[in-house]
Parts: structure tokens; C-alpha cells; sequence
């Protein structure tokens, strides 16, 4: 008799008593084929249509251009208006709502078309290629978890490794300093190998990291084909590049936006890229002429565009060491290599550009005579730079809007796909044919010949939305599969169909740019002939009302069935939903921190940002010992507690004005509880008292009182990142005992009633 009792089941062989009379078994792991080839995506954030050299752009994009000229380059592509919902849509070859999707992952609604993360029931092409043998690899923006779940604490389930691949090394985040990251590999945090003096920069890091993932692999696996996804954190701000870079555009945009965006058109025209007869758009609203800016205006936003391009270029230059790093190891040929943008360029520069990003998020319009005095700052560590919208609007040429938006200017985007192995007519080939993000999934299952399963790990996977097009890849002259696509962002509503014309199948579009608070109901849409209006400059509402109101009607009838209901025009405010169920913010708004501890992202830590917070660290120290006690932030913007000087110091650096406050007492050699009150007194302002051992020693007024600190978070103990203070270099880590750093968040009233409080108190003595 065999093995009684025994679980064999599974077990294809034979068991006897003995060894001459079994059979043995031997399991075969899935295998997709001895000539399968590789994919690779490479995604770049906040890329306009017109900013690569092969789209119309003066940007020194060789080795993107390479791509175009020996691959098929696409110039009607399509994406949602914003990051982490293009994101869900590539990965999973579905709509972005129907997967949980429709803003960024750090927003958690309470409705299914917002889940902060992509939905269990729609499995990634990683999970999928996975299944089917391949090994994965991610390096670079993740921002499909929500963020309060990322930090060291988890959950994991959202993270990279938990949906479909094997390695994973970059950042959780929307957004990350380029020369101060905060880095992940696999599911821990990691420091930056270098620091910037050293020469280091995230982008080349994470090409650094993504070819020695492939060569582990390839050097004992060669027959197992990989699957590498690489979406960098360029070019979305802050745009920071080595400095060689930034001097090699000084003054190169010093013509302005006007002949500049006129320039990249006529070149667009040339190429071929846009049909003859495409109007250039008019200037958006709240972009002047160029020759009516100030003087400084016109300094501060040509520094700031010389910083974007040379961020591209820069990145050009790591996607050339990953195709030369391809090609060295035999595997470019069979490579299916995708480049693509997430969105269309940015407007969160606003009409003159910024310093510092976060100052858009606070609601603060800085003046070009206010940034001008910091401009040699610009593209390097001490700068969190965007670019204003005369310079996103001509990144986007000939459209009109940006990122956020669905006109065409928010989601028309470069993509370019690259196989000299499987791609007959590439060589430079073109196609016009409309495409959607969510129709590349669908598109490599098909040329990989894979089937996506309709179960996954005992869920029922949701359908898959997008229509392959590798008809299209194949054949120039193929019509295109995607003849209907909706799109939405926070109201702001699109769609695109073809309908039967005179002539022939026309190609039209309605779309409503929504503000927020506008009636749903009520408020205008235009409509526009695609195939001989690219740049929406002729809208034909008036004329085809019925026309339109066909349109719209398809609209809601895609929105049900995708998910997008209910409409939801927050967007910002979404940022401060903390204390839901089951996150790590505590109902009381208490948190005790003990180190030693990983850092933590901004919104997985206590949000001191906005909030009236009383911080209290108790240590213990010997004379002379010193360091930081809690920071966040960066050099840019944030906060820092320390000691030094045998002094309790907090620098409250609101975008690099320092307010900082020092006890006019010694903090006691021994044990001690070390205190910083901050109190919002308005919308805008505030002040910031140190205690020590509960007598407070020395307060200062904040002039201004940020509510958005930084995207980099809180580290306990030392100071993670670029220093938040100028008076420390380095981490500057506490020398003595940190016992624990409690941070209490008051409300208003809790916040009022405890300055009552003190006032009675001081008026008793």
C-alpha cells in the first residue's frame, strides 16, 4: 500500500512500497514559450504631446526619437486627465472607475469608483504574465495604493509585490524629490545609494536598478521572458536635473511661449505628427501675450522651462541606457518596448510658475518678484520647481488645457511602440488611428497570445474594456477598434465616437470642462469634428444640437456602465480625509511614536499640516547630547525638532522662509519632556511656542501656516531626506535617548479652550 493517509493529491506519478514499483512526478511551472518575447512599458508623468523631438519639440529627445524612427509612433493617442487613474487603466486593460480608480490613490470616497486602489476583481498584466511564467519587475512611481497604507506598518496587499511582481524598487507616492527620494525596494524603505554631491539622481538610479533586476534574472533564467514596467517620477514636478543638463538649456526658450509654441507647431506640421490644416488653439485663459510679461516674469519663466527640458532630456538619456543595456544582452529585438505619458502637461504651476510646487496646493500665488530672487536655484536640490501655463500650454501644442482637463490638451499624448522582431512595418511608421490607454493591456494579450482568466485566485475578474489594436500595429491602413471612449475627471467630462457621416465613418467629440460647484445639469458642452478640428478651435454646439445632445446621452449611457456614477467634483479637500475606518489615524488624533522607526508618508503619519498640534518628545541625554527629535518634510518645506547647544530648537520652514523659535532655557541633562505648541490663529497664520518640562521658554508668530507641508514625510529620531533645517547638514540623529515623540492634533475649539486655559493660568501668577 502507498502513503495512507497522505494528501498526493496533484501528484501525477505513481506511489508503490518502494521506490521499483513507483512512478515519479515532477510538476512543470508555467512556461510561455521558448521565443516569447519580452514587454517592457516605460511611462514618463506629465508629458505633454508636443515635448518630445519627435512630436514637434526643440528638447534633446534622441533616443525616444530613436524608438519612433525604428518602431511605430502614434499620434492619436489617448489617456485620462490625471496620473493614478491612467495607471489603473494601463495596467489593467479596463476602465479606471470600474477598477476603484477615478482620482489619485490618496483619495478613499466610500464609492466603488474610488477605492484608492486597484480593485481585487481586475487582475494587472503583471499578475497576469505572471500566471503565465513571466517574471516582473517595477521600478520607479507606484501611487495605486492608498497612502495611508504605505508606510512601514502596511498593509501590504496594494503594494507592487502583491499585484503581480516580483521585484519592486522606487516610490509609493505621487510625487518625489528627484535628488532626495523616498525609495522602496520590494516592501521595505531604503535610503538613496549616493547623495547628490556624489552625482545621484532617481532617475538613473532607477534604470541602474531595473537592468540589474534583468540580468539577475536573465544570468540563470535566460529562457524566461520578463515583464518590466517603468514609469518614472519625470517630468512631473518637481523638475530637477544635474546641473550639466540645466546649463545646456540656458536661454534657449528666452524668445517666449508664443514664437516658441508657433515653432514646435509648424515643426509638428512638417513631421507630419498633426494632419495638415490643424489650427493652433488660442492661448488658454491666464496666459498673457509674451511681450506683455514684466521683465521678471519672463526671467523666472524661462529658467523654469529650461529646468523641464532638461529634466526630458536627462530622462531620455536613462531610456537610452535601457535600451543600449537591452541591446548588450541579445534581448532589444524580441522586446515589445512601449513609451507613453501619463497625462498631458501640468497645470499646477499656475500663471507664473513656482518655487516650490506646494505652494499650489496652500493656495499661494507667489510673484515672479518674489521667486526671481532664488532663480540660480531652479532644475537643483534646493528647488521644488513647476513650470507656468504659458510653457505646459505650448508642451501641449497645437491643444488647448492641460493635465486635469478632458480636452485634448489633458489626455492627447505621445506613445510609441517599438518590436523589430514581431513588427513588420515599423521603420518609422506612423499611425493616426485612435487608441485608448486601456487598449495596450488587451493589445499585448493578443500579440502574446495569452488569454486573461475570467477567475483569479477565486474571484470573478471584471471585463476587459480595451480593444486591442494590434490589427492597427500590423497594418497601417487597419480602421480603428476603439470607436467609442468616454472620459471624466472630478466632473470635467469627455467623449469621443465615431458616427456615420455623408461621406463616410466621422470621428466627434463633446466635452465639458467642469468647475467646481457648476450645475451638472446646466453647464455648456462644445462639440467638435476630430478629423478636421484636432485642436478643438471650432466649436459646432450651436449648430448640431442634436448632435450633441446624441453625444451626451452616449455619455451617461458609458458612465453607468463603467462605473463613473456618481459624479464627484472634490478634489483637494479629499487630501485631509483622514480617521476612516480601519486607517492608522486614531478617532483621538493622538499618536506616540517610539523609534527606532522606517519614515513615514505624509498621510500615513500624524498631518500636522493645517492643524493646531502640540508635539511633546521625552528623552533622556547626557551634557552635549544633541540631534533631531521628529522632522518632515524637506529643505524645501517642512519642520524640524532638535536639540542643539544643549537648546530645544523648532524651524518651521514654510517653502524656505524659517521661522525658528529656540528655549531660552538648557534642555536638563537627565530625563525631560521636550514640548512644541503650534497653533493656527488663521486661515493663514499662526504661532509656535517651545516648553520645556512644561514651562514654555520661547514662542514667534508664523506669518504664514502651511496646510500641504510636503509629498516626503515624517522621520523620528533624524531628519530622512534633504535637511528641513539650515542649522544641521545630514540626518543629524539624536545622540541621546528618544523614549517616544507624542503628537496630539486639536481641533479649534481644543485648541481655543487650552489657550483659555493658559491665559487663566498666567493670570493666577
Amino acid at each position: 500500500m502507498g502513503n495512507a493517509g497522505a494528501d498526493t493529491s496533484g501528484f501525477g506519478g505513481r506511489i508503490g512500497r518502494t521506490l521499483a514499483d513507483s512512478e515519479p512526478w515532477f510538476d512543470e511551472p508555467p512556461h510561455p514559450g521558448e521565443h516569447a518575447p519580452n514587454v517592457v512599458v516605460v511611462l514618463l508623468d506629465d508629458t505633454g504631446f508636443a515635448q518630445f523631438g519627435c512630436y514637434g519639440s526643440d528638447i534633446d529627445t534622441p533616443h525616444v526619437d530613436a524608438l519612433a524612427a525604428d518602431g511605430v509612433q502614434f499620434t492619436n493617442f489617448h489617456v485620462t486627465p490625471l496620473c493614478s487613474p491612467t495607471r489603473a487603466s494601463l495596467l489593467t486593460g479596463r476602465s479606471q472607475h470600474a477598477v476603484g480608480m477615478r482620482g489619485v490613490s490618496n483619495w478613499r470616497t466610500g464609492f466603488p469608483h474610488q477605492l484608492g486602489h486597484i480593485s481585487n476583481d481586475a487582475a494587472t498584466v503583471a499578475e497576469v504574465l505572471h500566471d503565465e511564467g513571466y517574471i516582473t519587475f517595477c521600478t520607479g512611481k507606484w501611487h495605486l495604493a492608498p497612502m495611508d497604507q504605505c508606510s512601514a506598518a502596511g498593509p501590504f496587499d496594494q503594494w507592487p509585490l502583491a499585484r503581480g511582481f516580483d521585484r519592486f524598487y522606487g516610490f509609493l507616492e505621487g510625487e518625489t524629490d528627484q535628488f532626495h527620494p523616498d525609495l522602496v525596494c520590494d516592501n521595505h524603505h531604503v535610503d538613496p545609494p549616493a547623495t547628490p554631491d556624489e552625482g545621484y539622481h532617481l532617475s538613473e538610479d532607477l534604470v541602474d536598478q531595473l537592468l540589474r533586476m534583468i540580468n539577475d534574472a536573465k544570468g540563470v533564467r535566460p529562457d524566461r521572458p520578463f515583464f518590466a514596467y517603468l514609469p518614472f517620477g519625470a517630468t512631473h514636478a518637481p523638475h530637477q536635473a544635474p546641473p550639466e543638463y540645466l546649463a545646456k538649456y540656458r536661454g534657449r526658450y528666452d524668445e517666449g511661449w508664443d514664437v516658441i509654441r508657433r515653432r514646435w507647431y509648424e515643426r509638428q506640421l512638417e513631421l507630419g505628427v498633426i494632419p495638415a490644416g490643424t489650427e493652433l488653439a488660442p492661448r488658454n485663459p491666464g496666459v498673457d501675450a509674451w511681450d506683455d510679461l514684466p521683465e521678471n516674469q519672463r526671467r523666472l519663466a524661462c529658467r523654469l522651462q529650461e529646468a523641464f527640458a532638461a529634466f526630458l532630456d536627462h530622462t531620455d538619456d536613462q531610456i537610452g541606457r535601457l535600451v543600449d543595456g537591452l541591446r548588450a544582452m541579445g534581448e532589444l529585438d524580441n522586446t515589445i518596448l512601449v513609451v507613453l505619458a501619463d497625462n498631458g502637461a501640468s497645470q499646477e504651476g499656475g500663471p507664473f510658475g513656482v518655487m516650490h510646487e506646494m505652494k499650489f496646493f496652500n493656495g499661494i500665488l507667489e510673484t515672479p518678484d518674489e521667486a526671481i530672487e532664488r532663480i540660480d536655484d531652479i532644475g537643483g536640490p534646493h528647488s521644488h520647481t513647476n513650470y507656468p501655463w504659458g510653457w505646459a500650454q505650448c508642451g501641449n501644442s497645437p491643444f488647448k488645457w492641460y493635465k486635469q482637463n478632458t480636452h485634448e490638451g489633458g489626455v492627447h499624448v505621445p506613445m510609441i511602440v517599438h518590436w523589430p522582431a514581431g513588427l513588420a512595418d515599423s521603420g518609422g511608421s506612423r499611425r493616426d488611428q485612435f487608441v485608448n490607454v486601456s487598449d495596450i493591456v488587451p493589445t499585448l494579450y493578443e500579440l502574446l497570445d495569452i488569454t486573461p482568466p475570467d477567475v483569479r485566485g477565486g474571484r470573478t475578474q471584471l471585463p476587459i474594456t480595451g480593444r486591442s489594436f494590434a490589427p492597427v500595429l500590423h497594418d497601417p491602413g487597419a480602421p480603428a477598434t476603439n470607436t467609442l471612449q468616454y472620459f471624466e475627471q472630478s466632473g470635467s467630462r469627455a467623449i469621443v465616437a465615431q458616427l456615420d457621416g455623408d461621406a463616410g465613418p466621422e470621428r466627434w467629440k463633446a466635452v465639458c470642462r467642469h468647475l467646481p460647484g457648476a450645475d451638472f445639469d446646466t453647464e455648456p458642452w462644445e462639440l467638435y469634428r476630430l478629423d478636421d478640428d484636432w485642436s478643438e478651435c471650432h466649436d459646432l454646439a450651436a449648430e448640431q444640437p442634436g448632435r450633441l445632445a446624441h453625444l451626451v446621452d452616449l455619455w451617461w449611457q458609458e458612465a453607468r456602465h463603467h462605473g463613473v456614477l456618481p459624479l464627484d467634483d472634490r478634489g483637494f479637500e479629499l487630501f485631509a480625509a483622514r480617521f476612516a475606518e480601519r486607517s492608522p489615524h486614531p478617532p483621538s488624533r493622538r499618536y506616540v511614536y517610539r523609534p527606532p522607526m522606517s519614515p513615514m508618508p505624509a498621510e500615513a503619519a500624524a498631518g500636522v499640516g493645517g492643524r493646531s498640534v502640540d508635539l511633546t518628545a521625552r528623552v533622556t541625554r547626557a551634557d552635549g547630547d544633541e540631534g533631531v527629535l521628529y522632522a518632515t518634510g524637506t529643505e524645501n518645506s517642512g519642520i524640524s525638532v532638535f536639540v542643539q547647544g544643549d537648546r530645544l530648537v523648532v524651524d518651521y520652514n514654510a517653502f524656505d522662509d524659517h521661522t525658528v523659535v529656540e528655549s531660552s532655557v538648557p534642555v536638563p541633562v537627565g530625563d525631560s519632556e521636550l514640548g512644541v505648541r503650534i497653533r493656527r490663529t488663521g486661515p493663514s497664520t499662526g504661532t509656535v511656542e517651545v516648553v520645556v518640562d512644561g514651562t514654555a521658554c520661547g514662542q514667534a508668530d508664523l506669518p504664514l501656516f502651511m496646510r500641504m507641508i510636503s509629498s516626503v514625510g515624517t522621520s523620528i529620531g533624524y531628519d530622512h531626506g534633504s535637511a528641513v533645517s539650515q542649522r544641521y547638514t545630514g540626518p543629524f540623529p539624536f545622540t541621546g535617548t528618544l523614549h517616544d515623540v507624542t503628537i496630539q492634533l486639536l481641533t479649534r475649539e481644543e485648541a481655543d479652550a487650552l489657550a483659555a486655559r493658559a491665559a487663566a493660568e498666567m493670570s493666577r501668577q
